[in-house]
């Protein structure tokens, strides 16, 4: 299991290596470069939402129909043809095209590798691994920006070609990597074994079972809330705030950025430790109040007249303060989501959740910067509090719908039988683990008062069949990952 989940990790790591040398770029590439204009280089953006919004909706039946395999081939590929495709171009309708590619391939990959990290661990292990992989985006990220930062020369359009030269590689060293990796699909629970859908209701069409889903759809909402407040702002409302009210330099905005990326890399496993055993749900909460803190430091700082340093750190620990709130949200909001999932729908939940990202990441967007225009600054201080205050209070509303073993991985698995009481036991989550690690030989299984198989040998099962527990002739699926 640790072997396949460190090559998933690996190029995901190496993935976001390459995207990262070009990310930075592609505004001033469109625009300068290829003197194709702002309009158009704000079309490329929209362009990546508009392709990710479209193939979303349908990429988690996929992903449960064929295996992540499927997707990873064909979003890998996509996204390096795409990457291609924008260093050659030198026309609006090329650029366009190519940037809807690569967008589309970016965005199917992720819920593939949400997906294969799912079927590489277990509730005990999943909030390092997404957190890992949180680590690792950033990191892969922050270090191809500074590479690429050294390479580029917006002068000299054949060093762009180069970024995405190296960038389109990268995706198919993805690919060559996990190809690589074996694993088992998880034995298909009995119906109604996911943590977030009753028996019933496990019955059906993913989006049909997605949306009956009460603590799903209202995490969903959570998460919509949490992306727009942040993510939606960073490229947007934020940047225009920092520099024509706080009046710093693009080169500090620079520096607030990498402060951003600085917190992650240094913060997360130590946030990780401090978040284990505690109700996600809190932690989440936590976020919303940390964010609020950081929206007011960033208010303050258009306040602050004659003492640029001290509006410059304000706007700097904003940026640092975002860091912190994302390192408790990667081990906590997507193992929510994975646990969640009724087993058979995991590539569901987990695409349906991207879907709700990339819509938070086009209003956002498009709401700082139409606030922006008009000169606005102190209604979108005001709008952003009051979204992050929602956050805390949608977090906690969550904390009271989420089965236990959702909000606090580790406490306690609830053994429900078939009796008629519908009375459990509970069972310590150690035990199933144990259970678990015995696999190859595995004991009898606890059979409730009506002689049914117990959710909890249900569950020893889905922890059985994961990565490299497969038998010598077992049929295991060979699937990969994604950025």
């Amino acid at each position: 299991m640790a072997a396949a989940l460190r090559r998933i990790q690996l190029g995901n790591a190496l993935a976001a290596f390459g995207n990262g040398f070009t990310v930075p770029f592609l505004f001033v590439y469109v625009a300068r470069v290829r003197d194709l204009g702002d309009g158009t280089a704000g079309a490329v953006l929209a362009a990546f939402a508009a392709a990710a919004l479209l193939v979303l909706p349908f990429t988690g039946r996929v992903i449960d129909r064929s295996g992540p395999l499927v997707v990873v081939v064909i979003g890998a590929v996509s996204a390096a043809l795409g990457a291609l495709g924008f260093g050659l171009s030198t026309t609006a309708p090329a650029v366009l095209a190519a940037s809807a590619v690569m967008g589309a391939g970016i965005a199917v990959l992720q819920p593939a590798l949400a997906t294969m990290i799912v079927w590489c661990s277990t509730p005990g292990t999943r909030s390092r691994a997404f957190a890992t992989q949180f680590f690792l985006n950033n990191l892969g990220l922050g270090v191809g920006g500074l590479f690429g930062g050294m390479l580029v020369n917006e002068h000299d359009p054949a060093s762009f070609t180069l970024l995405f030269s190296i960038e389109a590689t990268m995706f198919l060293v993805l690919l060559a990597v996990l190809v690589t990796v074996r694993v088992a699909r998880p034995v298909e629970a009995a119906a109604g074994s996911g943590a977030g859908a009753a028996s019933g209701a496990a019955r059906g069409s993913g989006w049909g079972v997605l949306l009956r889903d009460r603590p799903m759809v209202l995490l969903g909402v959570l998460g919509f809330v949490i992306f727009f407040a942040c993510y939606g702002q960073f490229e947007s409302g934020l940047s225009a705030y920092a520099v024509e009210v706080t009046h710093i330099s693009t080169a500090t905005l620079g520096t607030a950025l990498a402060a951003n990326t600085a917190m992650i890399v240094l913060a997360q496993f130590v946030v990780l430790r401090l978040v284990d055993g505690r109700r996600r749900s809190r932690v989440v909460a936590l976020v919303g109040a940390i964010w609020t803190v950081a929206w007011l430091a960033a208010g303050a700082s258009g306040l602050v007249h004659g003492a640029q340093a001290v509006a410059t750190a304000l706007l700097i620990g904003t940026y640092a303060l975002f860091g912190v709130g994302e390192t408790m949200l990667s081990p906590t909001v997507a193992p929510m989501v994975a646990d969640l999932a009724p087993a058979r729908l995991v590539g569901q939940y987990n695409s349906a959740f991207a879907l709700v990202k990339q819509l938070a990441l086009a209003v956002g967007p498009a709401v700082g910067g139409a606030i922006a225009a008009a000169g606005a600054w102190s209604s979108y201080i005001v709008m952003l509090v009051l979204c992050c205050l929602a956050v805390v209070g949608l977090a906690l509303l969550l904390g009271r719908r989420l089965p236990e073993r959702v909000d606090r991985p580790g406490s306690v698995v609830v053994a429900r039988g078939g009796s008629p009481s519908g009375s459990g036991v509970e069972v310590p989550e150690s035990a199933a683990e144990t259970s678990a690690q015995g696999a190859l030989s595995p004991e009898p299984a606890v059979r409730s008062g009506s002689g049914a198989l117990s959710e909890s040998a249900v569950l020893s099962q889905d922890a059985v069949a994961v990565c490299g527990a497969v038998p010598s002739g077992g049929t295991g699926e060979r699937v990969a990952g994604a950025v």
